[in-house]
């Protein structure tokens, strides 16, 4: 019985092994992936890395909510929102920050595409939201004014 038991323990163990490397592995995949989205330097290379391209079309269905004025630029509070359908993906750029990708969210389906957020501005720059739905790439932008820096400035 003792043997029987030893058996089973470690046919379990090795399985289990095997199952928490399946899992781990695409983690990882996923964490490399977002990491260089997120240390771009450029708003172009930040959108590729983690989009797939930098090429948004505009869209009055994109909505983005910024102050025109932020007093601090370490809170500066951001809406976005979405009419399209099949949304998958919601990301805000800040073109002139060291790393431009301040945020980027994954939409379940038949989850509402909004999202709230504050983030940080180093300087005066345009704003970006893009939202990836059916596959495409759709975006609005809107200037935000820093009057005391965010990122270190």
């Amino acid at each position: 019985m003792n043997k029987q038991r030893r058996l089973i323990l470690k046919t379990l163990m090795q399985g289990g092994m095997a199952l928490g490397a399946l899992v781990a592995a695409p983690g990882a995949a996923l964490a490399a992936w977002m990491e260089s989205a997120f240390k771009a330097k450029d708003m172009g290379e930040a959108m590729k890395n983690l989009l797939g391209s930098a090429d948004a079309q505009d869209s009055d269905k994109v909505r983005l909510e910024t102050p025109a004025i932020a007093e601090n630029g370490a809170v500066v509070p951001i809406k976005v929102s979405s009419s399209l359908p099949n949304v998958e993906s919601i990301s805000i750029f800040v073109k002139n920050n060291p790393t431009p990708l301040a945020a980027s969210f994954e939409i379940p389906e038949g989850t509402e595409p909004k999202v709230s957020v504050r983030i940080r501005m180093g300087k005066t720059s345009p704003v970006t939201a893009v939202v990836k739905a059916g596959g495409k790439l759709y975006s609005t932008t809107k200037e935000t004014k820093v009057t005391i820096g965010g990122c270190g400035g």
